[in-house]
């Protein structure tokens, strides 16, 4: 709102109320006009009549969740949000005197869109078809549900107060009429319309599926539930979980449910592929348990952690803060995590099934080859798409997710460039012109050097560390020491051959497109080892 005036339109067949609060362009809050007190609580009597006909409502009932339905719950969250704008609109977090309510009632419309939004997934589950999981969700929503109820419960009774205290009149039971009540016949409507829109099966499956994917590698937020040991939770807020970040997380599935009503919804395909409607559901449950997430981390931050002397009676007695944190926790983030996981492997199963086989051949890492790095990053990719992909190196294969496989190759190609490397040591003139009589470390030092000039290999450290020799034994010869000697630097890092490797890889064109994306950025690393910026289509990379 911009302060330039407060519409709001009273229910029971009351007139219309506008309210105006005089205000000039540019003019700031000091400024305004003083209004009196009296004049404020004669318009919150009257705008807040209906809350405080829920409010009682509220606190009637024994049995918490059955009381909050949907129509409670919707008319809840309209009256609050109406009056927290207005509360807003006249400056009631500058006032001493107003400032407790504005926090009453922007609690209630905290709490009450969360147990809307859980409310919703335990009417939507059957229709979701969610996969198993470990745990009972729906035992966890129902108890999500019964907490969110005793806090809306605690709120109703310090609205009910403040309004008393402030001098604004609390309708009488007999006036609070209205009925909430949601009967609700068994069944649904027959499912008889089929869409008319006509899509390509694997196309749209495996873009769907692969949007899904990368979404999944940017969202280990989820999973930090089911790896932290709970009595450390409190160190996740907000270092780990924070309303930025489960915001954030919350909007990115909002857009991937967006993209499969706006691709997939009321299609064919959608129809045919049972599948399909199995990840939609998947993908709104993890949306609205970010939802609620959100809200609870936005109060966990603002009003348990960041509590104030003048919030501390408002906020510690309405929600205790460990079991918030613990419904965020083990409920919202460990749920939505868990079902991500399902889902990511339907989304590789589905991949599989309109796999697309096809082959690359693109340079290997030239620093070190398929040491440590470039072989997880490569592994990391083919995980990603969960599909099968062999690397091929002079007609041999290797599993491409398997890093130790990969690393395998890296050591027959190191055994090649050995023998080729004594090739050349051996095969230069200043080792066949050579007596040996000077000192050997000169020797090793003299035959680098050459054949780095000539571009046969690159040295990695300078000084080379060249270890002295030993006694000598009776076959080693100072031109066994020289080879050996050569051998071992290039075996540990030192030196390596400046020769390009050339790898195929075969198998799902989707995964073969990312591992050329990583090649083309030399696996990660430059020629020295050092870091090296991923493309954005291979961000999940870096997870």
């Amino acid at each position: 709102m911009d302060g330039l005036g407060v519409r709001g339109t009273q229910g029971h067949g009351s007139r219309i109320t506008t309210v105006e609060t005089p205000q000039r362009p540019g003019q700031t809050p000091s400024e305004f006009a003083t209004l009196d007190d009296s004049a404020f609580v004669e318009l919150i009597e009257r705008r807040s009549e209906i809350a405080l006909c829920l409010a009682r409502k509220m606190i009637s009932g024994r049995d918490v969740s059955p009381m909050f339905t949907r129509p409670l719950l919707g008319e809840l969250l309209h009256q609050s949000t109406e009056l927290e704008e207005m509360l807003d609109a006249y400056g009631a977090q500058e006032n001493r005197r107003w400032r407790s309510v504005r926090s009453t009632i922007a609690a209630a419309k905290l709490f009450a869109n969360v147990n809307y939004v859980l409310l919703h997934m335990r009417h939507a589950i059957p229709v979701y078809r969610l996969l198993d999981v470990e745990g009972d969700f729906e035992a966890a929503t129902d108890e999500a549900r019964a907490f969110t109820g005793r806090v809306l419960r605690r709120i109703a009774e310090r609205f009910l107060a403040q309004a008393g205290e402030l001098g604004v009149r609390v309708p009488p039971v007999d006036e609070c009429t209205r009925d909430y009540s949601e009967r609700l016949p068994p069944g649904r409507l027959v499912d008889d319309y089929r869409g008319k829109k006509d899509v390509d099966a694997g196309t749209t499956v495996t873009y769907l599926a692969t949007a899904f994917l990368r979404q999944a590698a940017g969202s280990e937020l989820l999973h930090i539930a089911d790896r932290v040991d709970p009595s450390r939770y409190g160190e996740c807020v907000p270092t780990s979980v924070s309303e930025e970040r489960v915001r954030r997380l919350q909007r990115q599935f909002h857009n991937l449910q967006s993209l499969y009503d706006t691709f997939v919804s009321d299609t064919n395909t959608e129809h045919l592929n049972s599948d399909l409607p199995v990840l939609r559901g998947h993908v709104s449950v993890i949306f609205h348990l970010l939802e609620t997430a959100t809200e609870f981390t936005h109060y966990y931050e603002r009003h348990v952690m960041d509590q104030g002397p003048a919030d501390a009676d408002q906020s510690e007695r309405i929600v205790d803060g460990d079991e918030l944190l613990h419904l965020l926790m083990r409920y919202s983030l460990l749920y939505a995590g868990r079902y991500l996981a399902r889902a990511r492997d339907l989304c590789q199963d589905m991949l599989k099934r309109y796999a697309e086989v096809g082959r690359i051949e693109v340079p290997g890492p030239r620093y070190r080859g398929f040491h440590v790095r470039p072989s997880t990053l490569v592994a990391k990719v083919v995980h990603h798409y969960g599909s099968d992909v062999q690397m091929e190196i002079e007609g041999e294969a290797f599993n491409a997710a398997s890093p130790m496989d990969i690393f395998r190759a890296n050591e027959r190609i190191n055994r090649q460039k050995r023998t080729w490397l004594m090739t050349e040591v051996c095969g230069l003139a200043c080792i066949k012109a050579a007596d040996f009589a000077e000192d050997l470390v000169q020797a090793v030092r003299r035959v680098v050097v050459t054949l780095a000039e000539h571009g046969k290999v690159v040295c990695y450290q300078r000084p080379l560390p060249i270890e002295p020799p030993e006694p000598r034994e009776e076959n080693q010869t100072p031109m066994q020491y020289v080879l050996d000697e050569v051998k071992r630097l290039q075996a540990t890092g030192v030196i390596d051959i400046e020769s390009e490797i050339r790898v195929a890889f075969v198998g799902d064109k989707r995964v073969l497109n990312d591992l050329r994306l990583l090649a083309d950025c030399g696996y990660g690393e430059d020629n020295f080892g050092n870091n090296m910026p991923l493309p954005e289509e291979i961000s999940y990379l870096r997870q």
